[in-house]
């Protein structure tokens, strides 16, 4: 159940979903400064893979709205996020989201991430890409989930290899990233071929 928190946020409900080394749940009010430093710390690590970061970005203020947004998405079943946590120590280590939810005929979501740089290639986020896959063709019962990522990002797209997607193509500026129009190489997996 969606409720509205004291700060008068409103907050998707209280979800949590535990693998074997991490565990995921939508972001709170509370994550703010674990978000921001982690954030902060990885700059220069993330930058090359994501969209221009307002000036604002790591503000108190930047994530209010981020959480309102992301509670009316949730709302709306047009998206779905999530924070990665290490499910021994409870650290913050990334973040994912199930987003662009298309219902009717199409019955899909496209995947996104991001691992803090102290935590990247330790597993965090294809155990919480394989939690959301699961909660994606489970509870929100999702036909096909896409990603896609930069061609010279090897690591991500090991990642998406690994955990049952499949390479589908290559598109031309498909995404504005670090200030500029980006190629990608697009991924997918279906319902029918994730093996849980």
């Amino acid at each position: 159940m969606i409720r509205l928190l004291g700060s008068g946020l409103i907050s998707p409900p209280a979800v949590r979903l535990d693998g074997p080394n991490c565990y995921i749940r939508p972001p709170l009010p509370r994550d703010w400064r674990e978000w921001a430093d982690l954030r902060a710390a990885s700059r220069a690590f993330l930058t090359p893979w994501e969209p221009t970061w307002p000036a604002d970005a790591l503000t108190r203020a930047a994530f209010a709205r981020r959480l309102r947004r992301q509670a009316q998405e949730w709302r709306d079943d047009l998206g779905y996020s999530f924070l990665i946590f290490d499910r021994g120590t409870d650290a913050l280590v990334g973040g994912l989201g199930l987003t662009n939810i298309r219902r009717g005929v199409a019955q899909m979501g496209t995947l996104g991430y991001w691992a803090g740089q102290p935590y990247a290639r330790n597993g965090y986020v294809s155990g919480g890409t394989r939690l959301v896959l699961e909660f994606a063709f489970g509870q929100l019962g999702l036909h096909r989930v896409e990603a896609a990522c930069l061609p010279t990002n090897l690591p991500s797209r090991g990642l998406l290899e690994k955990v049952g997607f499949s390479h589908e193509g290559y598109a031309r500026g498909y995404l504005r990233i670090d200030g500029a129009w980006r190629d990608h190489v697009l991924y997918a997996i279906l319902r029918e071929e994730w093996k849980g």
